[in-house]
């Protein structure tokens, strides 16, 4: 592995988002960062699998950018786990999957609702922390090191201000998270 932080987005209409182009563009400039969108590159829903295994074995440090879309990730994260990980920790686990113990992953969420609306008494039952659990869980089973997500709440509805402390809030963090 060489000494990159591959960030991956999963927004399947970046062009459109506030929040997540704005995380984005707060980190694009950071040495050893490396963004991939992959709605861009795979709009189809069409993962190129050993593209895929390549980019993350080529990995230091893992970052899962998305929205959250009822209560999960997008589509195309969960195609790109059911192909890129089923290849690596079930096909190909010795000279895959096994290269990767260790990762440091983080996931980074945004919400469009507010961090009330995520708790058991709120519209959505649940906190976002619960909801990510799946992506814990894979973390685990792929023997990544999970660390804590970075989340954004009324992602749509931040005014520029907040954006703005939020995604500098976001560079400091993943400086921090290229440092481990």
């Amino acid at each position: 592995m060489n000494d990159t932080t591959l960030i991956m987005s999963f927004h399947p209409d970046l062009g459109r988002s506030h929040a997540n182009r704005a995380l984005l563009d707060a980190v694009k400039d950071l040495p050893g960062v490396s963004i991939v969108d992959l709605y861009g590159l795979y709009p189809t829903d069409e993962v190129d699998t050993a593209v895929e295994v390549q980019r993350l074995l080529s990995a230091k440090r893992l970052v899962l950018q998305f929205p959250v879309q009822w209560y999960s990730t997008p589509a195309l994260l969960k195609n790109w786990q059911d192909r890129v990980l089923t290849q690596m920790y079930y096909i190909a686990y010795e000279a895959q999957g096994s290269r990767l113990e260790g990762l440091p992953i983080m996931i980074v969420a945004t919400a469009g609702n507010t961090p009330e609306a995520y708790s058991e008494t709120g519209v959505n039952l649940f906190s976002l922390e619960q909801l990510l659990q799946p992506l814990r869980a894979t973390a685990h089973r792929c023997q990544w090191a999970w660390s804590e997500p970075f989340l954004v709440y009324r992602a749509n509805k931040l005014p520029g201000s907040e954006l703005q402390v939020i995604a500098t809030e976001y560079r400091a963090r993943i400086e921090q998270f290229q440092r481990t």
